[in-house]
């Protein structure tokens, strides 16, 4: 299967979500299902992220090849790729950490008391 370029950088996230996803039901670690704590996990940093973004790209520190990306854009010039790559990946990342958690029985004490 061939993806058209345009959709490169959204066919990465999707490996990428695929890849972990399966966490969740497998190794049961309940990072969905805890919607506003992933939330207060990802949000400041996808803020963040989408400030240096406009920052860097107002500045000609950095662009995004147009034949890779949608060429959807959110104010300041930062392609919604690019954005989703903010909320994908640390998603995949807290999907990995919990699994590990789960699967070693490692606790951090913020588990539900019995």
């Amino acid at each position: 299967m061939t993806v058209p370029s345009n959709l490169s950088y959204i066919a990465i996230l999707v490996f990428v979500l695929a890849g972990s996803a399966w966490l969740e039901v497998f190794c049961r670690t309940r990072v969905f299902r805890r919607a506003k704590r992933l939330a207060l996990s990802i949000v400041p940093a996808v803020a963040l992220f989408f400030c240096w973004d406009v920052y860097a790209i107002a500045n000609g520190h950095w662009w995004f090849d147009k034949d890779r990306i949608t060429g959807w854009y959110l104010p300041g010039a930062v392609p919604i790729d690019e954005v989703l790559f903010f909320i994908v990946i640390p998603i995949a990342a807290i999907l990995t950490l919990e699994a590990v958690r789960s699967v070693k029985g490692w606790t951090v004490g913020d588990e539900e008391s019995s």
